[in-house]
């Protein structure tokens, strides 16, 4: 895929200003191929995840999006729906029934044109600056496909883009690319499901150790439902609950 508003906002427009501002830097670059499909799996920090990767990676690649970034009323969400449509990033409805099959059909048909395709595992953003148990979705496409998986972790997005905010902060940035992970290693776990959970899982293992973050065995959707609610967490989410793996504090550079 070749879209000339990806590299005027990358080279021209966003891209020099985020170089200076965020100062990124990327570990394990050389790792993605250089050609052919190949599925780019992450954590999810902040909105400008969307924008740190591409900014860093020589290949254009295109991210699986929440609806919500195209639909969003109002100034800020004008700016967000012409970049991400620009770009050619996809639309996924988050609260259809078909969600699942839409993003499964939508990954299929990008990487089946030989190109990169970002999807962060966690299905949306961290509420806390953890990690949070993985929706199966990136797994599933990558069995259905057959491409490469590369975990990568985004390292303190989260602190330059914080939720809510739509202007980065002056805070630097990193990108961490993992080793490739082969899909064909996981067809004999049992059924589609177990199958995919498997592959998942151990995604979401290389992510944590690329990233140093905590571990939360609980989809990060329940937990943002029960703050807003003003229940609190889950049981076993809080921090040092039963629900949390401890990571090592500090991204694996």
């Amino acid at each position: 895929m070749r879209n000339r508003w990806y590299s005027f906002f990358k080279r021209v427009l966003i891209g020099p200003f985020l170089w200076v501002w965020n100062r990124p830097y990327y570990i394990g670059g050389e790792k993605v191929p250089a050609t052919g499909a190949a599925l780019m799996v992450s954590n999810h920090l902040a909105v400008m995840d969307h924008f740190y990767f591409p900014l860093v990676c020589k290949r254009q690649l295109t991210f699986l999006a929440k609806q919500e970034y195209f639909t969003t009323p109002g100034f800020v969400g004008g700016v967000q729906k012409f970049f991400f449509s620009s770009v050619g990033q996809v639309p996924i409805n988050r609260e259809s029934g078909d969600t699942a099959k839409d993003a499964l059909n939508t990954g299929v048909k990008v990487l089946g044109q030989g190109d990169l395709l970002g999807i962060s595992v966690e299905g949306t953003r961290s509420p806390d600056g953890r990690l949070y148990r993985g929706k199966t979705g990136a797994a599933r496409v990558a069995l259905e496909t057959g491409v490469p998986v590369y975990p990568m972790a985004m390292i303190d997005t989260d602190k330059a883009n914080p939720i809510g905010s739509w202007f980065p902060r002056p805070r630097r940035v990193g990108v961490i690319i993992g080793d490739p992970m082969n899909p064909e290693d996981y067809r004999d776990r049992g059924n589609e499901y177990q199958c995919a959970r498997a592959l998942t899982e151990d995604i979401l293992k290389e992510i944590q150790e690329l990233s140093g973050q905590d571990y939360v065995d609980v989809y990060a959707t329940d937990v943002k439902n029960s703050l807003i609610a003003g229940d609190g967490y889950p049981e076993g989410a809080e921090p040092g609950g039963a629900k949390v793996r401890k990571g090592t504090g500090k991204p694996k550079k």
